[in-house]
């Protein structure tokens, strides 16, 4: 059978979490992208294990039977960027990168420096398109 998902919410402070950030300009970052991703999603933060700030949840369900709860949206600020979670795949996706500015992807994930490097704007976007398809999704 299928293992239980690590990241579930927790009751860990979110401003707490944040306050201990030692780089102070990536706590400014996290603090700004809290109200960035709260406005585009309709959700407040809330930690999902103890270095992801999420915000909304889905349910999804693999066909081999894998099944549990995830945010909608959310991001990590780690040491050496700040972690971007968003939809894999959805349409108009590239579009948006495109326009985002400095930053690199992995599988799942966006990956930026500081926030000073990108186009808010662009990221607005991004987030907003991205809850909207996971929503369709996993309704």
């Amino acid at each position: 059978m299928s293992k239980e998902n690590k990241t579930k919410p927790t009751e860990i402070s979110v401003s707490d979490f944040i306050s201990n950030i030692q780089d102070e300009t990536k706590r400014d970052d996290a603090r700004e992208l809290v109200k960035i991703f709260g406005s585009q999603t309709g959700f407040p933060a809330k930690m999902w294990g103890p270095t992801i700030i999420g915000f909304g949840s889905y349910h999804y369900k693999y066909a081999s039977g894998r099944e549990g709860d995830a945010p909608l949206a959310g991001f990590s600020p780690r040491k050496d960027a700040i972690v971007l979670y968003l939809s894999p795949d959805f349409e108009g996706k590239e579009a948006h990168l495109e326009k985002l500015g400095k930053h690199k992807t992995g599988k799942g994930c966006i990956y930026i420096k500081k926030l000073d490097s990108i186009d808010i704007p662009a990221l607005e976007q991004l987030i907003a398109a991205s809850t909207e398809h996971v929503k369709k999704l996993h309704p």
